[in-house]
């Protein structure tokens, strides 16, 4: 499940390119929005004139009237503004300059053009209000909207808002008819509209930056919520020095127990022994102010292994031997380092593109590991009897002895990742949990090649169903032979060259897809000693 996180402007000197492109983005949907409210109104005012006022001129001329001009070149300026910044990325300082240019300008037009109506009216002996009134309330709504959208001081806002207010009262007074009662009425007005544009600049400004100083953890900024799992919530983030993208891992605040807190930090303790160029990379970890545990590894902006399946079917077998290849690498480090990882399944193997190499495969949360051995500290990563992973992909022996971990688990998970890629289908399906546990424990998988409707490799089949053996002692005898294994398979080999079209025909839909939720299987805890079952959010 993908959440979105509000956006929050950056304060740091550091963060100068999120400032920018937020304050971009809030300057021209300021312009815009007064744009199309003043050209509204304005073309409302052109095309009910003739029927309000009887006696108005042909509408060329009532155009042509000098405060219609001034209400159309008002529109005209936040037109612009809108336009400007929607073209191309402009610096802070020169989206400051327009802003407040615009800001001034605007409301100086609105100024002249409720002076003009006010004299008009004047002339014809009608109540000068309704003009005087017609530029207060442009104006007052240009600041107030300024001061709710466009980030920015108190002290600005002041400022701003004063110089943009003040022409109204010359303008009041050039028009005639008002009186020192009508100036100083709207005087008061003007003054009113200025304080409430500041007090709500403060307040919201004051908002923006504790968020932003709340999403702060260390040097990295929250960005984006892009996932949540059983054990935390991750989000994208950038380095205020580094500016490059990073994945943040938080203990989600209703897990923080201290069992859970170790178990997480646990996790990032042991993951960060692990380098091998298929693992995903640890960069540091640290606490929040809150003392909620956190660590930062790196962003992979890809597709996991299940989304593949669903975005482009069975794939090709020398696809599949070249991506289980990687996965076995990654595993042959943890395993040797007396490391189990306990969760593999397609959606905790992200495909993705590194260094110009397309199709580099990663296994990532290692949320679920476990050391094959104690290690004598006393620290456990899971509770006595409780059996945690996914069910699609969880082997006999995890399910009769779920408090030992051997690696055989991890290759039986592997070969049902495979045999998920090559047919499209899981090994086991069913209506229930309890349903798919009895066939992993009791039922011999179909062929994939029966189970695709179509020839598979003979020694790729071979070997996938090798993993997939009841009895640990009958599948590879490490993740290194499974590598070898796989290697001798006779396979149309995936070239460069296959996957590099491969990406640049299926990157846009990936880049869509990283906009919409993707479901994932469910992982599970079960009670094995007590038959209860937990089911936990999606993994991340």
């Amino acid at each position: 499940m993908k959440l979105e996180a509000a956006r929050v402007v950056p304060t740091s000197a550091t963060d100068v390119e999120p400032e920018r492109a937020f304050l971009q983005d809030r300057v021209r949907l300021w312009a815009r929005w007064v744009f199309i409210l003043s050209f509204g109104f304005w073309v409302v005012n052109m095309a009910t004139a003739p029927f309000v006022r009887p006696s108005a001129p042909r509408i060329v001329d009532f155009m042509l009237h000098t405060g219609n001009l001034d209400h159309l070149a008002a529109s005209l300026v936040f037109g612009g503004l809108a336009l400007l910044t929607r073209l191309r990325p402009l610096s802070l300082t020169t989206l400051r300059w327009l802003e407040m240019g615009a800001l001034v300008t605007g409301c100086t037009l609105f100024a002249f053009m409720g002076a003009y109506l006010m004299r008009l009216q004047f002339i014809e002996g009608l109540d000068v209000a309704i003009g005087a009134y017609a530029g207060l309330l442009a104006c007052a709504n240009t600041v107030m909207a300024r001061a709710i959208i466009v980030p920015s001081t108190p002290q600005r806002t002041l400022i701003g808002s004063i110089a943009a207010m003040a022409p109204l009262v010359p303008a009041t007074a050039f028009a005639g008819g008002a009186g020192a009662a009508g100036i100083a009425n709207v005087t008061t007005w003007c003054a009113v509209s200025i304080a409430l544009a500041t007090v709500g600049s403060h307040v919201i400004f004051g908002l923006r930056t504790e968020a932003a100083r709340v999403r702060r953890l260390g040097q990295y900024t929250l960005e984006r919520q892009i996932g949540v799992g059983g054990m935390g919530m991750v989000y994208r983030a950038s380095h205020a020095m580094l500016r490059r993208p990073t994945a943040i891992k938080l203990l989600r605040p209703d897990r923080a127990g201290e069992a859970n807190l170790a178990r997480f930090e646990r996790e990032v303790q042991l993951t960060a022994q692990l380098s091998h160029p298929n693992t995903v990379a640890i960069y540091d970890y640290g606490r929040t102010p809150d003392g909620l545990f956190y660590y930062a590894m790196e962003y992979l902006d890809g597709i996991d292994l299940e989304a593949l399946v669903r975005l482009d079917g069975p794939q090709p077998p020398g696809r599949v031997v070249a991506i289980l290849d990687q996965v076995c690498g990654a595993l042959a480090e943890a395993h040797e380092r007396g490391l189990v990882h306990r969760d593999i399944k397609p959606a905790n193997i992200i495909l993705t593109e590194r260094g110009g190499e397309p199709d580099v495969a990663k296994v990532v949360d290692f949320g679920l590991v476990r050391p094959i051995t104690d290690d004598g500290a006393g620290i456990t990563t899971s509770m006595p009897g409780v059996l945690t992973g996914t069910p699609l992909y969880l082997s006999p022996e995890a399910l009769t002895s779920p408090d030992t971990s051997e690696p055989s688990g991890d290759l039986y998970a592997l070969g049902a990742v495979g045999y998920f890629l090559i047919t499209g289908r899981h090994v086991f399906d069913g209506r229930t949990v309890a349903e798919i546990i009895a066939h992993h424990l009791h039922t011999e998988p179909v062929p994939p090649s029966e189970r695709l409707g179509a020839p598979v490799p003979g020694d790729l089949e071979a070997v996938i169903l090798q993993c997939l053996r009841k009895d640990p002692r009958e599948r590879p005898s490490n993740a290194r032979a499974l590598r070898d294994a796989l290697n001798r398979c006779r396979v149309e080999p995936w070239t460069k060259a296959d996957a590099v079209a491969w990406w640049t025909k299926f990157r846009p839909r990936i880049v869509e897809r990283q906009e919409t939720d993707v479901d994932h299987p469910l992982t599970i805890d079960i009670d094995a000693a007590n038959r209860l079952t937990r089911t936990a959010v999606p993994s991340a």
